[in-house]
């Protein structure tokens, strides 16, 4: 461990470091100390992501502009000799500090000779995703922690197709963030100055309003009567979302559409859920409740930055939430049957190795290619790219386990605008016949078998944490073939198998077509296991997966 007592105390001499930051550092313990400054905040394949704080373990002004010029530097020794002018785009999500974190990236950059265009309020991933070709730019950032708790904030970058860094184009400039030693070298314009010379513009509504048109084009339900009989509930969870969301809907002729006034307003402190994700129900607990009272149809819940959607479908009166796993299926199963006259033998589905075979299924049923990929919609979205490039094969859909979907492709990142129109679409189309979607989805498992997800998930911080994990790694990939009863076959990701880059992955088969996964999360200091449990039905499922999941804390001792 290096000593981190001493880069402390460099802050707090520091000249540069600023008076709020160096009264913090003062008010820490000796533990907050080291693992404030015990490491730098790893620039990964997935950008930053940290907990909100002062220190060089800590998401602050200091380490994104430290992030911002290593990236400065690699945009511009990668078009070193071109004649276009550099550009970038940079958007902001809710959560505390934000748009504080993208005007300091884009006084970096501005310092750079690199132009900025920065939305002039908080906007989704996918708009900005949308946003960089859009603009003819070379490069998106993107401040936000996803569904993270509010202590967490993030940095993402993104390629001039507004796809996220796949892990050889992060590397690149993961080596040009890791030569910025220096914090007083590193330059910076002041950003009222450089507005008004011109070098940062804000952006308004003309990129959204282009999003929003694309968005539209997506759609597939023509029946006006059954789209306006739908009911739903919408919550942003204090997120991006609402007005993109609400406006696709209500342009796509959605009048009964019903916000949830205590989650609508943006607040970085989240201050209704513990955790605004809408993986999790008790995110969505106000959404059902006033879901009872409004008698509605839907609920839908985006997390801060409108990537990802949370599903809850009243159904024999009773609201139940659909898992990312059984969206995915319904929305494969969808837009195959609707776009049938469309598809040929190019047509291709994406999904990511932790993505159960639900959806696969289906869409090699309708005579779909089907893809894998690592986890991580940046892998999706540069497949998109390679589809493109090469003409090989259309891209007709893409989605992950945990709730993230895409079907066009004016973005490369996942989106919750054109999900929520097309959830919303099969919900009106499923009320028209009187049937909802999960009587579409246990249709699906009478046709296609039985399957039962879960996520478990270890959050284990700090570096005996770190240690944790890379134990219960190694420990899985020595003994968990013998250990977990019933396997019959172990896949290890960092051997470069089915053609994909090396990762920290693990798979277990067994003999029905059952599987569990093993990863560290990229973004956050997690053990995550992914559980796809087939079956002949529901409770012989649940109780097979009650079962394997003892198994695998016994052996790891979580």
């Amino acid at each position: 461990m290096r000593d981190y007592k001493n880069i402390y105390e460099e802050w707090l001499q520091a000249s540069y470091i600023d008076d709020d930051t160096k009264t913090e550092l003062r008010n820490l313990t000796e533990e907050e100390i080291q693992d404030r400054f015990y490491k730098d905040l790893a620039f990964g394949t997935g950008g930053l992501r940290g907990k909100m704080g002062a220190g060089t373990n800590r998401m602050n002004r200091y380490t994104v502009r430290k992030a911002t010029y290593g990236a400065a530097n690699a945009l511009k020794a990668r078009y070193a000799g071109a004649q276009t002018p550099l550009r970038a785009v940079i958007a902001y999500d809710s959560r505390n500090h934000s748009e504080e974190f993208a005007t300091e990236a884009a006084g970096v950059l501005a310092a750079c000779k690199i132009h900025v265009t920065l939305f002039s309020t908080l906007m989704p991933t996918p708009v900005l995703s949308f946003a960089v070709p859009y603009l003819n730019s070379q490069m998106g950032i993107v401040i936000t922690a996803s569904h993270n708790p509010k202590e967490y904030n993030g940095y993402k970058i993104y390629d001039e197709k507004g796809c996220q860094l796949i892990p050889e184009k992060a590397e690149y400039v993961i080596r040009y963030v890791e030569e910025v030693r220096d914090q007083q070298k590193i330059p910076y314009a002041d950003y009222r100055t450089a507005l008004q010379e011109g070098r940062i513009e804000r952006l308004g509504e003309e990129v959204l309003e282009a999003f929003l048109e694309a968005v539209l084009t997506q759609s597939i339900l023509q029946d006006k009567e059954a789209k306006a009989a739908l009911r739903i509930v919408y919550t942003p969870l204090h997120g991006t979302g609402n007005q993109p969301v609400r406006r696709a809907l209500k342009k796509a002729g959605f009048t009964q559409v019903f916000v949830v006034a205590a989650q609508e307003e943006p607040d970085g402190d989240f201050s209704t859920v513990r955790s605004p994700n809408p993986e999790e129900r008790d995110a969505l607990n106000l959404a059902l409740a006033q879901a009872k009272h409004e008698e509605a149809d839907l609920v839908l819940g985006t997390d801060p930055d409108c990537d990802r959607v949370g599903v809850g479908v009243l159904h024999q009166g009773e609201y139940r939430l659909l898992t990312g796993n059984q969206i995915g299926a319904l929305l494969v199963a969808n837009v195959c049957e609707k776009n049938a006259s469309a598809l040929s033998e190019r047509s291709t589905l994406i999904k990511t190795i932790v993505t159960n075979d639900l959806g696969a299924r289906i869409a090699a049923d309708y005579g779909l290619q089907v893809v894998n990929t690592l986890t991580g919609f940046k892998f999706i979205g540069d497949k998109i790219t390679e589809f493109e490039r090469t003409g090989e094969k259309n891209f007709v859909i893409g989605y992950e386990e945990s709730y993230g979907y895409l079907v066009g492709t004016h973005a490369r990142d996942k989106d919750a605008v054109v999900a929520s129109l097309l959830i919303s679409e099969m919900a009106a189309a499923c009320k028209a016949k009187g049937r909802t979607l999960v009587d579409e989805l246990e249709l699906l498992y009478k046709k296609y078998g039985y399957y039962l997800d879960a996520l478990s998930s270890y959050t284990l911080e700090g570096a005996k944490g770190v240690e944790q994990i890379r134990n219960s790694m190694a420990k899985l990939r020595k003994e968990g073939i013998r250990a977990i009863p019933g396997t019959i076959k172990m896949t290890d990701y960092l051997q470069e198998t089915e053609e994909l880059p090396r990762s920290d992955v693990l798979k277990f088969f067994w003999a029905d077509g059952s599987w569990m996964a093993a990863r560290p999360s990229g973004t956050e200091p997690k053990i995550k296991f992914y559980y796809s449990i087939c079956g002949s039905s529901q409770d012989q499922a649940e109780k097979r997966l009650r079962t394997i999941q003892q198994q695998v804390r016994e052996l790891l001792e979580l």
